[in-house]
């Protein structure tokens, strides 16, 4: 029959197992992300083009009176009035997550709205802006 495992044993083959589960869970979710990024498509928008917003489903809820399935997923159409674009990169800094580090920058924006700023992941900020320098409108 099977061999009595010692308690280091047990801990060693499941500490294997579960690292190697984990292993194939990130293959799985790497190779689902390419196929959607394979579909995913940048927007661009003018002043002046009419957008529908999407809507919370909860907040549907309470801002339309309706449940479930009869909610709006998109509300408007509304016309763009301004762009929201870079001004300036004010700082940099690296956020440690468990194993990773994450470089992310300070963005002012040249917002009718507020806030004035905010941080964005420097890497996904250069791909939506690559002519953004440290002074990002020029």
């Amino acid at each position: 029959g099977d061999a009595q495992l010692t308690g280091p044993e047990i801990i060693n083959e499941t500490t294997e197992r579960i690292v190697q589960i984990k292993s194939r869970i990130q293959a799985a979710r790497d190779r689902q992300k390419s196929y959607a990024d394979l579909k995913r498509k940048p927007m661009d928008f003018q002043v002046g083009d009419k957008v529908m917003l999407k809507v919370s489903p909860w907040k549907g809820v309470v801002r339309f009176g309706k449940r479930g399935k009869l909610n709006p997923r998109y509300i408007g159409p509304f016309q763009l009035q301004f762009i929201e674009e870079p001004v300036e990169i004010m700082d940099h800094e690296i956020k440690r997550l468990k194993r990773s580090r994450i470089a992310i920058i300070k963005v002012t924006w040249n917002s009718k709205r507020g806030p004035e700023f905010t941080w964005e992941r420097e890497d996904q900020f250069k791909q939506k802006y690559p002519h953004a320098g440290n002074h990002a409108g020029n």
